[in-house]
């Protein structure tokens, strides 16, 4: 079924945290967004992170750099070059949001079908510290544009690893039309630290992108959504099947 999206501001509880040192695995979801803090929160953010294979491209969007190995006044970039420290955009969240959707990073089934991305990046707070721990739900439409509203397929969420990192194995999502006009190609997003504010996005990919024989650049200037400070920085494609390896990192207020 394809559906629009919509303005619609209320958002379900979603699913439950997992077994994190110092907590129960039975806490809820309601418990995570209560609570004040997400333990390791400090780790510095020259640690870096672990982020598919390859290299990253750049993309000044996220404020990253292809350049993590190039020397700048004698003095060498950090691997994980800086955030810009700018709060990712907010976006609608559109009518198809789930709770309780399977805890996994990796939406790709059996029955799945489309040009792979490998995704992955980087959970910072607006001072560019990476953040552990947090919350990330994923949700999108298939090859076909459209979204699965009585299951889960293509539908997930995870919390960041111990460097604020996050992967992702999906598919690049197909055009719709809907409530909006002619939707551009993108994936849903929530995300929200412990104890901070909730960020509901929409991440959009390149115009040069090729996939399902779409105009990526004509659909994404046609989309009155898009934001184009949410565009993947994609590598690709690749080998027989023509995946895609792309990063983004976010970038969140960790205060009310």
């Amino acid at each position: 079924m394809r559906y629009a999206d919509d303005t619609s501001p209320g958002a379900a509880p979603g699913p439950r945290p997992p077994e994190v040192p110092g907590e129960e695995r039975g806490r809820s979801r309601r418990s995570f967004l209560r609570s004040t803090s997400v333990g390791a929160a400090s780790v510095a953010l020259g640690a870096g992170v672990a982020t598919a294979a390859g290299p990253v491209a750049e993309a000044a969007t996220t404020g990253r750099s292809s350049a993590g190995t190039r020397a700048t006044a004698g003095r060498p970039l950090a691997v994980t070059p800086a955030c810009s420290g700018q709060e990712t955009p907010a976006s609608i969240e559109g009518p198809l949001f789930k709770p309780h959707s399977p805890e996994r990073g990796d939406l790709v089934t059996a029955g799945t079908r489309g040009v792979r991305l490998d995704l992955s990046g980087v959970v910072h707070d607006t001072s560019c510290t990476p953040l552990p721990g947090t919350l990330i739900e994923f949700w999108q439409c298939d090859e076909n544009g459209d979204y699965d509203t009585s299951g889960f397929s293509l539908r997930g969420h995870q919390y960041t690893d111990s460097r604020g990192g996050y992967r992702l194995r999906t598919i690049i999502p197909r055009d719709y039309w809907g409530r909006w006009g002619q939707r551009a190609p993108h994936i849903h997003t929530r995300v929200q630290v412990s104890g901070g504010p909730l960020l509901v996005t929409q991440l959009y990919f390149p115009d040069d992108t090729r996939a399902y024989g779409r105009d990526f650049a004509a659909l994404n200037a046609a989309d009155r959504l898009l934001n184009r400070a949410c565009t993947l920085a994609l590598t690709g494609p690749e080998g027989a099947d023509g995946h895609y390896t792309g990063t983004f990192d976010f970038v969140l207020s960790t205060t009310v």
